[in-house]
């Protein structure tokens, strides 16, 4: 595997461990930061495009210098019915994962890449199913886990991952937070 040697700075602003960790996974020396934004956003905006708002949302906030890379993403979950973000409650994750128990769904990531001179937004989709999940396995699963900083109430690599998942059409690291092989492809092309 080729590294990505720069002599830019790469910054993920970002407080997901799964996002720092796929990051790193990639090769890519990176300073982490940290800001807290509202995560509003029109509700006339489709999901994908709730995902690449939030995302440039986030890149805005941030200051860079000349020689920076900026890296923000936001991860949606969504039905065909709902939009289903980061539950507040253990109940409230229960509930997405009731909605989302024996039926598809879907993971959008938005990410936007900027730097001094540049910024680039995209997305990436998945299709994720479930099987039927028990209320046992829905209980277990919020009462051992920590689905509260998760969109959709859970982690694809999580043991509900592991035992609920029937199979995934799109990208796995995507359903983690952050579509690797386009962040690879676009970084590559951000240093050239």
């Amino acid at each position: 595997m080729e590294k990505l040697n720069t002599k830019k700075k790469i910054i993920l602003g970002s407080k997901s461990p799964r996002r720092v960790d796929l990051l790193k996974l990639i090769g890519v020396k990176f300073k982490v930061e940290k800001l807290d934004i509202s995560e509003d956003y029109p509700n006339s905006l489709s999901p994908i495009q709730t995902a690449l708002f939030l995302s440039k949302k986030k890149a805005t906030a941030f200051k860079i210098k000349k020689d920076d890379i900026l890296i923000c993403a936001d991860t949606i979950v969504y039905t065909n019915k709902l939009v289903l973000g980061k539950p507040h409650t253990k109940e409230d994750a229960i509930n997405m994962l009731k909605e989302i128990s024996n039926k598809r769904h879907f993971v959008v990531t938005g990410v936007t890449m900027k730097t001094i001179k540049k910024e680039i937004s995209f997305y990436e989709r998945t299709i994720v199913y479930f099987k039927k999940l028990s209320e046992k396995e829905i209980e277990f699963y919020v009462n051992n886990y920590s689905p509260l900083d998760k969109a959709g109430g859970y982690g694809i690599q999580d043991w509900i991952g592991l035992i609920g998942i029937n199979k995934i059409s799109g990208s796995f690291y995507n359903v983690m937070g952050l579509p690797t092989l386009k962040v690879y492809e676009k970084l590559t092309e951000l240093m050239k």
